[in-house]
């Protein structure tokens, strides 16, 4: 439950505003004074948003406002006030607020403003951590990590980046390896400095060594000119080796010499050039179970496992699940350019309960195939339908996605021919979810028979059929044009 801080002198002001919050599904701390709300800021740097008022005697609100940017606290802000002048609220703005109210305001503008502001912070934070990762910056403040399991890998990460000492991150795919990596590199001497990926389950087993180490013109057929490879590419910066347990064994024996002599061959070259590079390397696999079955080089794991950081899967830091589809929610429905202010709790309920097999890349991608496809304020339920196939089986999943607005190519038909085909488009269970060869139907044909058997069920009336389906008028009407179902099958009858 994301937390909020209420700051007021007013005793009843400041009940009231926090019992909206509360009702809202916030959980609202409560200051009284300027100075009580920052300390409570200061200890506390993930509570989502703070209202607070202007007028108050020990520190008001625009010195707390001074107070915060010159801490660098950004907790979003929305200030009350029952002073409605201009020149306060520019002021206000102009010192950081996200949104501003006048008392008493309605419940509904307050909690639209605090998830406004939430959905801001949230996006401003995306923003922040991408050009970090840019710019080589990134450190452990950019990433989502505050779970308990996150503490001991902050920890080696810290203790990393103190030296250039080799680091093997492990954990299942999709946990955010490369992203430890670079708070090691921004945590470090060589923040700023050259970052540079290789995932080595990606390159053709013939152009590794040319894509590592580079090659001369000549060198082969179609080397027509000289190539810089990745070690030299990262030269005074950070390597990053992805999936190092894909690499062939060929080349681990050239790798292993890189490491240890400081230099590189390139293909072609008649001689060694000398490289500074500081390698971190990652994998999903046991690389002491191929070390032992002779797939991996026993001599090069003990050189890359000097340092072994473990990344644990979304399953056991479920802690930061709520942030993690916060930002996600923000950042594509800012570049899908919708207004989508968050997710239900039961949609929440839905992505926490789940076991998360893909990790983060996972949640990732499900947020966002939600947010194109959502057409309300909230993510719903409906919105996941993989997830709730997965999770809870194929019936409930069938369920779910009868109320989910789908889109089909629209084929008219008249109201006679419509009922004649009643029966063939919705046949008895279990066979109403195959198509006449066999295959599972469309989900868009199965949400479509579903709509023609409740108006034959319930013959006709707009009223009962909106009810049993569990929609409203207008979307039943807008579902009859997407489907090519004529109008005249309805009636206003209740």
């Amino acid at each position: 439950m994301t937390r909020i801080l209420v700051v007021d002198d007013d005793p009843v002001q400041l009940r009231l505003t926090a019992e909206v919050a509360n009702k809202a599904g916030f959980k609202p701390l409560i200051a009284t004074g300027g100075e009580q709300a920052l300390a409570i800021l200061r200890d506390d740097r993930n509570i989502g948003a703070m209202i607070l008022d202007l007028v108050m005697p020990d520190l008001d609100g625009m010195g707390v406002l001074d107070a915060m940017r010159r801490e660098g606290l950004t907790t979003p802000v929305i200030i009350q006030t029952a002073n409605a002048s201009l020149e306060t609220v520019i002021s206000a703005m102009r010192n950081g607020a996200a949104d501003y109210f006048v008392k008493p305001v309605a419940p509904e503008r307050l909690v639209i403003s605090l998830r406004n502001a939430m959905k801001l912070d949230a996006l401003e934070a995306t923003i922040r951590a991408e050009r970090a990762r840019k710019s080589g910056t990134f450190t452990a403040s950019d990433m989502i990590a505050k779970a308990p399991a996150m503490a001991r890998v902050l920890s080696l990460c810290a203790k990393a980046a103190k030296s250039t000492i080799p680091v093997l991150i492990e954990g299942e795919t999709g946990v955010g390896k490369e992203l430890i990596a670079r708070i090691i590199q921004g945590s470090g001497d060589r923040a700023g400095k050259p970052f540079v990926t290789v995932n080595c389950g990606a390159i053709p087993p013939n152009l590794v060594e040319s894509v590592l180490f580079g090659h001369k013109k000549g060198a082969f057929t179609g080397a027509l000119a000289d190539q810089t490879g990745k070690f030299a590419e990262a030269h005074n910066g950070t390597l990053f080796l992805d999936e190092i347990g894909e690499l062939p064994l060929d080349m681990q024996v050239k790798l292993l010499r890189a490491l240890q002599e400081g230099e590189i061959e390139p293909v072609g070259a008649s001689r060694p050039e000398r490289v500074n590079v500081r390698l971190i390397s990652a994998t999903n696999r046991r690389l002491l179970n191929l070390a032992k079955t002779g797939e991996f080089r026993e001599d090069l794991y003990y050189r890359l496992n000097v340092f072994p950081i473990y990344t644990p899967p979304l399953r056991e830091r479920m802690e930061d699940l709520n942030a993690m589809v916060a930002m996600f929610i923000a950042r594509f429905a800012a570049e899908a350019g919708k207004r989508i202010l968050g997710i239900s709790p039961a949609a929440l309920d839905l992505l926490a309960a789940y076991d998360w097999p893909g990790n983060v890349r996972q949640l990732e991608n499900a947020v966002y195939r939600a947010v194109i496809l959502s057409d309300g304020a909230f993510l719903e339920t409906i919105d996941f339908p993989q997830i709730i196939a997965q999770a809870n089986g194929r019936d409930r999943a069938i369920k779910e996605i009868q109320a989910a607005p789908m889109a089909a190519s629209p084929t008219h038909i008249d109201s006679a021919t419509a009922r004649q085909r009643i029966d063939s488009s919705m046949p008895a269970a279990p066979d109403r979810f195959l198509d006449p060869a066999g295959d599972i139907a469309a989900l868009a044909e199965i949400e479509r028979a579903a709509i023609v058997f409740a108006i034959e069920h319930h013959g006709g009336r707009m009223s009962r059929v909106a009810r049993a389906l569990k929609i409203g008028r207008s979307t039943l009407y807008r579902k009859l044009h997407e489907y090519g179902l004529p109008e005249d099958l309805l009636s206003d009858a209740a």
